[in-house]
């Protein structure tokens, strides 16, 4: 599989350019050039296929001209310790839940893969590269994690002053492990106005395989696939009708996950989702993006430091429309529609869903017509463990999930005992330091 520039189809790379280089020069995002058809490797899972066997299998399928299927099985064995799980919530409603990770968010799927796709990379090419991201908590936590041992990888992470959390001494550089965290005495929008401001340097990002740990960079997003013939493998033998799949929208990742996987021959009916500010319903009532109508060459950049994934979601759109307009199914939930699904999955399920979730569910409610046609089922998307979001958990149910140890870790602060940097040019030694 190769892969080509959102903005320029003729801008052919493969895998390796793709991620260790993710930022194209034209200012947009690498997406799959043509998309495998894996039908005959996606049927012949069952519900007793690893999680990792699943994306072992699917790697060596799609870039089986770079990587060998042991390396392929190696990478995704070393990522992937953990697996997400589906439950069966009623005769129509089964959850998928991706929390079941050693620091409770979804990320740690495509992190844990992408810094093992990484490391074997420059192992093999005798490479070093460095992550530049913005983080609050969780992603310095699932990067950190990931990273310890990799001898190749060094990430930079620069945080608001007084943020970090989830990370342990051991982690830092300074004391041997691959985490240089850098606080900034600013909000967060500073800190990506910062990022932006380096990866805008492109001589510099390419002298130092400068690069992202967030879905901007096509190794994050491209496991997110593998959580759907995964899902598929668990239902095939307990359903007979359509699969759909609801999700919160997010930077839209794992919806754009969803339909590459559809592109590669996953069995599935459609995707519910709330409508954003940019993903909505027209007058018919069919999907449609509102940026749609300007062309992508007329656009500011990509943006690395906080990126969305709607201009891969339009590439799609521009190859399928037609068949895509019927194929994404938004609805518009208010909050208080999204408050009383938080309040149902509980009374029902005994499910404590944050805030997204309960606006997936919500989305389900209101398009409740799709799933009572043709024995059809729904799966709902649980990205993040419950406790998480306490404040909005309590605040709508009355009570707190509990807070597991492991969750506590990542929400413990921590002390950098350094002093904030100041300017863009302080980052930049700092990089160089690496």
């Amino acid at each position: 599989m190769k892969f080509i520039s959102t903005r320029d189809s003729s801008n052919i790379v493969n895998f390796e350019k793709a991620v260790i280089d993710c930022l194209p020069a034209d200012g947009g995002f690498f997406v799959p050039k043509d998309p495998a058809d894996l039908r005959r490797w996606i049927l012949y899972t069952n519900d007793h296929t690893p999680f990792s066997s699943i994306a072992g299998s699917l790697t060596s399928a799609c870039i089986n001209d770079e990587f060998s299927p042991i390396i392929c099985e190696t990478i995704s064995t070393r990522a992937f310790t953990f697996e997400p799980k589906i439950k069966k919530l009623s005769e129509r409603l089964f959850a998928l839940e991706l929390c079941n990770t050693p620091t409770g968010s979804h990320r740690d799927f495509g992190i844990s893969y992408l810094v093992n796709c990484l490391e074997t990379l420059l192992t093999m090419g005798g490479k070093n590269a460095i992550f530049l991201d913005v983080s609050m908590g969780e992603l310095g936590a699932s990067l950190a994690r990931a990273m310890r041992g990799k001898k190749h990888l060094k990430a930079v992470l620069v945080y608001p002053k007084g943020s970090p959390r989830g990370l342990e001494e051991s982690d830092f550089i300074w004391n041997g492990g691959n985490i240089y965290p850098v606080e900034v005495d600013c909000n967060i929008a500073a800190c990506h106005d910062m990022v932006r401001e380096v990866f805008a340097d492109r001589a510099f990002v390419e002298s130092l395989n400068l690069t992202v740990a967030n879905t901007a960079n096509i190794g994050r997003l491209m496991p997110q696939a593998f959580f759907y013939p995964f899902a598929f493998s668990r239902l095939k033998s307990q359903v007979c009708g359509d699969i759909f799949y609801a999700m919160a929208p997010g930077n839209y990742s794992n919806l754009v996950a969803g339909l590459y996987s559809w592109q590669l021959a996953l069995p599935v009916s459609g995707f519910i989702c709330p409508t954003t500010d940019e993903l909505k319903l027209d007058p018919l009532g069919n999907c449609c993006i509102m940026d749609e109508m300007v062309d992508f060459k007329n656009r500011e950049p990509g943006d690395y430091a906080t990126p969305s994934n709607l201009e891969r979601l339009e590439k799609v759109f521009k190859a399928k429309s037609l068949m895509l307009k019927h194929f994404l199914y938004p609805a518009d939930i208010s909050n208080s529609e999204r408050d009383d699904a938080c309040r149902e999955l509980f009374m029902k399920f005994n499910i404590y869903a944050d805030a997204d979730t309960s606006a997936a569910y919500a989305a389900v409610l209101a398009r409740k017509e799709l799933v009572e046609e043709d024995d059809a089922c729904v799966v709902l998307v649980i990205r993040d463990h419950a406790a998480l979001s306490c404040d909005y958990i309590k605040h709508t149910l009355g009570e707190m999930p509990e807070i597991p140890d492991f969750i506590k870790k990542v929400l413990q602060p921590v002390a950098i005992n350094r002093p904030c940097i100041k300017s863009v040019d302080e980052l930049k030694q700092i990089i160089r330091s690496l």
